[in-house]
């Protein structure tokens, strides 16, 4: 049978062991660029395994499959961006729509730069059609995340202003 002091250090090692884990993930949390990395992660995963199930499973071909992915990881990704990594201040309908369109916007012209750069590189460069897609992937997630901060998630911050005041 252990001695009571074992016990004692046992526990104390699991209270400071979680009580770090519990502030790295705060300190993580507090960060919107690691919030993103991580649901841009989540994305990506619902992205490449929507692909997988309809190539893998469906046998669907590349460019359908990988437009129904992207939309699919689009919708995923307003809820998750709104909401737990930007934290929209918009409020009521009109507001909510506005993000909303602005993000598909942005978006659809990532989903174009992603869906031909996969199509040109499987059928144009014969690379691996899934090596492709990930390879895009890394390009897809920081433009969008440029988007998202700087143009879709703005309400109730200063927007940057394009004109030219000369």
């Amino acid at each position: 049978m252990p001695c009571p002091g074992y016990f004692h250090a046992w526990e104390e090692m699991h209270l400071r062991l979680f009580g770090w884990i519990r502030k790295m993930f705060f300190l993580c949390y507090d960060n919107n660029v690691l919030r993103y990395i991580f649901y841009g992660g989540l994305t990506t995963l619902v992205n490449l395994g929507v692909y997988a199930l309809e190539r893998k499973l469906f046998g669907i071909p590349v460019l359908p499959a990988n437009v129904i992915s992207v939309a699919a990881s689009i919708l995923f990704a307003y809820f998750t961006n709104s909401r737990f990594v930007f934290h929209t201040k918009a409020r009521g309908f009109g507001e909510h729509f506005s993000e909303f369109v602005r993000f598909v916007g942005a978006r659809l012209s990532t989903m174009a730069i992603e869906v031909f750069g996969v199509t040109w590189m499987a059928e144009g460069l014969h690379i691996d059609d899934m090596v492709a897609k990930f390879v895009t992937q890394f390009i897809v997630l920081a433009l969008n995340y440029v988007f998202s901060k700087f143009l879709i998630f703005t309400k109730g911050r200063k927007r940057i202003d394009t004109r030219d005041n000369s």
